[in-house]
């Protein structure tokens, strides 16, 4: 298989639509049909099952949007780490760091300054991540490291340390009943119809469906919440983001949260092996 007609594929099955995904690609739709249909004679599949209405994938086709992701993924991430690394031979070395923002922010406070005390510092560049793209960063070579917060996040593929585990607390308006409480259990937080959970979007950019509003970021979220639309359930540090406004409440038998600092195994940088040693210190 082509690397082109992998990122036609992947464009055809999730847009489910010849036409949007041709547009995408910027090309004509005859060639990205006849491009899919030839990548199914060569693997002997139907990837998608075509009616006058629809496009859906069979699970060949699942299979292979799965796997052409991680390979286009691996392809970039060669790419750009292939440069990062002619960079740092011509001694214009610095490190990537993937985090969700307003995620464990006194963790990577600390985390930063301790680094950049060490003699062989170099420059981290904070790269601010939705909800659960800093593991898309860090597969795809965005990033050189993450910090990732299980069991969220997925870890597979990665070298790990564990930097904190912590409990949750959900996050309402100050104003809110239940902000008077000392802690309360998932199902209180189940049954706040006046409070829904809010909808983050996709890898395509679109919201799943649900009753609760829509953001795009943290600050967002943290308005919608003040404002009384939403509430979120999220770690313990999570305090320190919030204002006047906010009111945090221990839930009880919500999941343990517990933050890592992860990289790809075969990682040969001496500065995300220097940035690990020092979170792993602190």
């Amino acid at each position: 298989m082509e690397t082109r007609e992998l990122r036609y594929y992947v464009a055809v099955a999730e847009e489910l639509h010849f036409g949007r995904a041709a547009q995408r690609l910027g090309i004509t739709q005859p060639p990205l049909s006849r491009a899919i249909r030839q990548l199914e004679r060569r693997l002997a599949a139907t990837l998608l099952e075509r009616s006058s209405r629809a496009v859906t994938l069979t699970e060949a086709g699942a299979v292979l949007l799965r796997e052409a992701r991680a390979a286009l993924d691996a392809i970039e991430a060669a790419e750009r780490r292939t440069r990062r690394a002619a960079l740092a031979a011509r001694g214009q070395a610095d490190v990537v760091l993937a985090i969700k923002a307003g995620a464990s922010s006194d963790l990577l406070a600390k985390l930063l300054d301790a680094y950049a005390a060490e003699p062989d510092a170099v420059t981290v560049d904070l790269l601010l991540c939705g909800i659960g793209e800093q593991e898309r960063m860090l597969r795809d070579g965005r990033a050189d490291v993450a910090m990732l917060h299980l069991p969220y996040d997925t870890t597979s593929g990665f070298d790990t340390e564990e930097l904190r585990t912590e409990g949750q607390v959900v996050v309402v308006p100050a104003r809110h009943p239940l902000a008077e409480r000392a802690h309360v259990r998932m199902a209180d937080v189940a049954d706040l119809a006046d409070l829904p959970t809010p909808r983050w979007p996709g890898r395509d950019g679109s919201y799943p469906d649900g009753p609760g509003p829509e953001a795009r970021d943290h600050a967002q979220l943290l308005q919608l919440i003040a404002l009384g639309r939403a509430c979120l359930i999220a770690p313990e540090s999570c305090r320190a983001q919030l204002n006047e406004d906010h009111a945090a409440v221990p839930v009880l038998d919500a999941p343990k949260i517990t933050t890592v600092i992860a990289w790809p195994p075969h990682s040969r940088s001496r500065a995300v092996a220097g940035l690990v040693r020092t979170a792993a210190r602190i």
